[in-house]
């Protein structure tokens, strides 16, 4: 989202309480994953003991349009789901307003399970994904390490992003995949990051459509997988506007929607070793409702 700027370890950096009947099993290889954190979405109001509100606008190092805000108009429990919701209207000199939130806790490696549907039209950019409690610690963005999870671009609801950040000068790395049917705006679909000590998996509906062995740091004394190895904070937002997605136009409809079902971190129930640098073989099974686009 930002463009301009062994043993398995996993830990907390913010200790939790999750209540047992929250921890859903894995959607997939359910016996390799132990439940840690959740939410389900179910109650009545947004969990603020587990997620932040992200405050203000000044377009973001991405010249966005909206103005992020933790009113009610702008993110809400509904039917179960997280609502993030995108407004034509003027706040704080800012023509959109809008909801970003960010998980009190932080984790190192494991499985992070999303289940969203998206919005759509020119300019909409919802976006799901991590960025390192300690921003500081190989020198700031891009250096200090991005993973994205999801982004779409609203004028293209068929098509989404999976991009981790690294490095300075800034280097990325990802793919995006298209539906074969549908968008992603007409139905749920499940989003999912599987984080091992020196690898990246990215899965939608359980197919897996990259892996990810190749990045780097500047930092000096550190170590791979640096940047990657340390805690990250999970992030959920729906931008307007960028230079990325262009403004809106005539033609794209508010309030949109972001929806989120559930939001499920796992961590692995064996140690599992370092992935040594480029070492891990980037073959794929073929893809059924997906397919990579170039």
């Amino acid at each position: 989202m930002l463009r301009n700027h062994h043993l398995f370890a996993f830990a907390l950096a913010v200790f939790q309480s999750v209540s047992a009947a929250e921890l859903k099993p894995a959607s997939a290889d359910a016996d390799k994953w132990e439940p840690v954190w959740a939410d389900e979405f179910d109650g009545a109001q947004i969990d603020k003991e587990k997620w932040k509100f992200v405050i203000g606008g000044g377009g973001y190092g991405n010249n966005e349009l909206q103005y992020y805000s933790d009113r009610a108009e702008n993110a809400f429990i509904e039917d179960g789901h997280l609502v993030i919701q995108a407004r034509q209207e003027k706040l704080e000199k800012n023509n959109y307003t809008s909801a970003k939130l960010q998980s009190k806790a932080a984790w190192t490696n494991g499985r992070y399970e999303f289940r969203a549907k998206m919005p759509l039209g020119k300019g909409i950019w919802p976006a799901i994904w991590m960025m390192p409690s300690d921003m500081k610690k190989y020198g700031g963005w891009p250096a200090c390490g991005e993973i994205d999870i999801l982004e779409l671009l609203g004028q293209d609801p068929t098509r989404v992003y999976g991009t981790l950040h690294f490095g300075n000068p800034h280097k990325s790395s990802g793919k995006s995949v298209v539906l074969k049917k549908g968008t992603f705006s007409e139905d749920w679909h499940e989003f999912v990051l599987e984080w091992y000590p020196g690898e990246m998996r990215y899965l939608i509906d359980g197919e897996l459509y990259q892996i990810k062995n190749d990045w780097f740091t500047n930092a000096a004394d550190a170590k791979w997988p640096a940047p990657f190895d340390r805690d990250f904070y999970i992030q959920l937002n729906l931008a307007v506007g960028g230079q990325w997605p262009g403004a809106p136009d005539a033609k794209t409809t508010f309030p949109q929607k972001l929806l989120i079902d559930y939001v499920r971190v796992y961590k692995s129930k064996t140690p599992q070793p370092e992935r040594a640098k480029g070492s891990v073989d980037e073959k794929l099974p073929p893809l059924q409702k997906i397919e990579l686009k170039k």
